[in-house]
C-alpha cells in the first residue's frame, strides 16, 4: 500500500534553510491549510445547490416483449455517497463525477437534516432510503460513502440496525470512529457530545459485531484537523473487517474533493471481497 503524498517544487528549497523534519511539516500544514481554505470558500458557494435532496433516477425499463436478449453485464452496487456535520451533497460534486466517468453510473447523494440531533434517528433514516434505493434499483446491496460524521451515521446502520444485510463496502473519509477531542465549546451540539471518545454512542460501536458482512476502508490523514488523536478516524474493531488507508498532506475538508482520495475510493468499491457473488479478484488498496 501507497501512502499518498502531495509533492512540492520548493521543498528542496526549504529543507536546506530549516532543519529537515520541521521543513517538511511546515511547508505540509502550509500547503493543506491553503487547500482547505480553497475548498471551504468553493464549497461555500456550491452549498445553496445541495440542500434540496436530488432527484431519484427511476429504475431501469423492463425490455420489450420480443426483443433481443441481452448478454448479462457485471453489475456494479449502487453507491450512496452521505456527506458530513452541517453540510449537504454539494461536497460529493467532484468526486460523483469521477465515479461516474469511471463506471458508476447509480450514484445517489442523501441530505440529512442539519437539525438532525441524534445518529441513531440519522441511521435509521439512512436505512429507509437504502432499502428504498435496493427496490428501486433491484439491487440486493449498497456501497457507501461517508465523509466524517456520515461515515460514523453509516457505520451505527450497519453495526446496530443491520445494516451491514444491505452495504457491502463501508469507506469512511475522515470519520471519528473513536470519536474526536475537538473543540471543547462545540458540545453545546448533542451530535459533537455522540461523537466524543467514551461517548455512550462511541461505546455502543465497541460492542461486539459478530458476523459484520460490511468490509470497512478508513481514509485517515497526518493532517485532519478534526481528529484528536488524528488515529480516531482509522476502524479498530476486532469483529470488522477492516482497512484502513494513511494520506498524507491533505486536510479534512479535502477528502472527498482530493483525486488520490478518489482513486482510493473507487480502487475501494471495485475491489471483490470474498464474501460477493464473483471469485474475488487480487490485489491490495493502494493510493498515490
Amino acid at each position: 500500500m501507497k501512502v499518498t503524498s502531495v509533492a512540492d517544487p520548493i521543498l528542496p528549497l526549504c529543507q536546506r534553510l530549516l532543519p529537515g523534519r520541521v521543513a517538511g511539516l511546515s511547508l505540509g500544514l502550509l500547503k493543506a491549510t491553503a487547500l482547505e481554505l480553497a475548498i471551504l470558500a468553493g464549497h461555500v458557494l456550491l452549498y445553496p445547490s445541495g440542500i434540496v435532496q436530488e432527484r431519484r433516477a427511476a429504475a431501469d425499463p423492463l425490455p420489450e416483449p420480443g426483443a433481443a436478449a441481452q448478454l448479462p453485464t457485471e453489475a456494479k452496487p449502487p453507491v450512496v455517497l452521505l456527506h458530513g456535520f452541517i453540510d449537504n451533497r454539494s461536497v460529493f460534486v467532484l468526486l460523483r463525477r469521477n465515479l461516474a466517468q469511471h463506471g458508476r453510473q447509480r450514484v445517489e447523494s442523501l441530505n440529512y437534516s442539519p437539525l438532525t440531533c441524534d445518529i441513531r434517528t440519522a441511521a435509521e433514516l439512512l436505512g429507509r432510503h437504502i432499502e428504498e434505493i435496493c427496490e428501486r434499483t433491484a439491487s440486493e446491496r449498497v456501497d457507501v460513502v461517508g465523509h466524517s460524521l456520515g461515515g460514523l451515521i453509516a457505520r451505527y446502520y450497519v453495526q446496530r440496525l443491520g445494516g451491514d444485510r444491505r452495504i457491502r463496502t463501508l469507506v469512511t473519509l475522515g470519520t471519528p470512529h473513536a470519536g474526536t477531542r475537538v473543540a471543547p465549546l462545540a458540545n453545546a451540539h448533542p451530535i459533537v457530545r455522540q461523537m466524543r471518545p467514551g461517548s455512550e454512542l462511541i461505546e455502543e460501536l465497541s460492542r461486539p459485531a459478530p458476523g459484520c458482512r460490511t468490509y470497512f476502508v478508513s481514509f485517515w490523514s497526518d493532517l485532519d484537523h478534526l481528529m484528536d488523536p488524528l488515529e480516531s478516524a482509522c476502524v479498530d474493531h476486532p469483529d470488522l473487517q477492516a482497512e484502513n488507508v494513511r494520506v498524507s498532506g491533505i486536510g479534512h475538508l479535502a477528502m472527498p474533493v482530493h483525486p488520490a482520495v478518489a482513486s482510493g475510493i473507487r480502487q475501494a468499491l471495485d475491489t471483490v471481497r470474498p464474501s460477493d457473488p464473483v471469485a474475488a479478484r487480487g490485489g491490495g488498496l493502494t493510493v498515490a
